[in-house]
């Protein structure tokens, strides 16, 4: 009796670990992702037959089902739920130029080596060369990690045990509790706030100017709104007053347009801001430019390379990938961001009718509804985009996030909408593929 129940104990059928090490399948996946994250894989596998639940035959299927893509914990998402630049998504998607750009600069590269006199060259001349091509306006230009380190880079050089004038109204939160005076502060400048919380003037900046004066600043307020009684001044109002006093005057525009947008009559955009007299402007690079995180600083050619020569600037630049990217989405055809600015209303119903109509015909409770998109990001605040949803049962938000391509829509008067605003066409047979897999689980 002891012998029977010996045979059939599971915990004697579990593969050696170096056998299943050894399957030409697994071995490939190690020599892709590496040995310890296949031999976790592979001692999980091994746990689960020991408790009966697999079988060991099946034990090779399942250590490659068990293991992700790739090395990286990361996974890509569908983004449905209607917010183009989405934060907590990785804000802007790369475009395959772009994509590509990165690999090829991912090895050994001339990031900094002239291969004509094989000398050292310029870090980033051809990025900085297509940027100042996309704004002629500005003079010179240069590249750090994101829109905070080039205003923190600015304030440093400028600011530096000097004043920082800026409006009440500007010195807004810019998210994960980071406020700009804090962040200003930090480098060691002073800030002299002017105006009110909702209306400041020209002549209250002029009064606040002294020989401590490093820069006046403006910044985007972001998603922060005062609506009624309200007043700014202007960057050409703001110009012609600073028009012989030397004090530079800096405007941080946020969301990185290139130029003015009809679509979004109201975002400041570098190639406008520089012309109306801003003597250096800031923005990122992965909103709604549409390429890698980076803080991009264009303007008076003194200036920057008053920045460049700063210490804080070696810290703060980026690396080879980025500036391939950056140049890739300058030069290359249309990002992903900006073809989803541009989708026009009826062609996103259309798409949506097609993925309802394949969901209905599988017996999904599926509709057709109209559901604003954003920008995000802070940009355009003011400005809804019409947009189209598929409109799906509450019940499919979260097996929907949880699912093996990942869909993020949202909740909304009991339904889970997917919002194709921030999809590309591309991306909608695998939406439809990921509800219906949610769909033949729970049926």
């Amino acid at each position: 009796m002891s012998d029977q129940r010996s045979s059939d104990d599971p915990r004697r059928a579990v593969p050696r670990t170096d056998a299943l090490l050894a399957e030409p399948a697994v071995h490939a996946a190690e020599q892709r992702l590496g040995r310890d994250l296949v031999k976790a894989a592979v001692q999980r596998v091994q746990g689960r037959i020991r408790s009966g639940e697999l079988a060991a035959p099946d034990a090779v299927a399942a250590v490659l089902d068990a293991l992700p893509p790739t090395a990286g914990s990361l996974r890509p998402v569908l983004n449905a739920t209607g917010v183009l630049v989405h934060t907590n998504l990785g804000r802007a998607p790369l475009s395959p130029a772009a994509v590509e750009a990165i690999a090829a600069a991912a090895g050994t590269t001339d990031v900094e080596l002239d291969l004509r006199t094989g000398r050292r060259g310029p870090r980033g001349e051809a990025a900085l060369d297509a940027l100042l091509e996309a704004v002629p306006a500005a003079e010179a230009a240069l590249v750090v990690n994101n829109c905070a380190a080039a205003l923190a880079l600015v304030a440093t050089a400028l600011g530096q045990g000097r004043e920082l004038v800026i409006a009440r109204g500007e010195l807004v939160e810019i998210g994960d509790g980071f406020r700009i005076p804090d962040l200003l502060e930090s480098t060691g400048a002073r800030l002299r706030e002017v105006g009110t919380t909702n209306r400041v003037t020209v002549e209250d900046y002029r009064a606040a100017l002294t020989p401590e004066t490093g820069a006046v600043l403006k910044v985007h307020p972001s998603n922060f709104v005062v609506r009624g009684f309200t007043r700014s001044a202007g960057i050409g109002e703001l110009a012609a007053a600073l028009a012989g006093t030397g004090v530079p005057l800096v405007a941080d525009v946020g969301s990185g347009l290139l130029r003015a947008h009809p679509l979004l009559p109201d975002e400041p955009d570098l190639q406008s801001t520089l012309a109306a007299g801003a003597d250096l402007v800031l923005a990122s690079g992965d909103k709604l430019l549409g390429g890698p995180q980076a803080g991009l600083v264009l303007g008076r050619a003194d200036l920057v390379q008053r920045l460049r020569r700063h210490p804080l600037y070696r810290a703060l630049r980026v690396d080879k990938t980025t500036l391939a990217a950056l140049e890739a989405t300058l030069r290359g055809p249309q990002p992903p961001v900006q073809q989803l600015l541009a989708a026009d209303l009826a062609g996103l119903r259309a798409r949506a009718a097609t993925i309802a109509g394949r969901l209905t015909g599988a017996g999904v409770d599926a509709r057709v509804v109209d559901a604003p998109g954003r920008v995000g990001g802070g940009g355009a605040p003011e400005h809804p985009l019409t947009g189209v949803a598929v409109s799906l049962p509450a019940a499919f938000a979260e097996p929907l996030r949880l699912g093996a391509r990942p869909v993020v829509g949202y909740v909304e008067d009991g339904r889970t909408l997917l919002n194709l605003r921030s999809l590309l066409t591309d991306d909608d047979a695998a939406l439809a593929d990921a509800v219906l897999e949610v769909a033949e689980k729970w049926t």
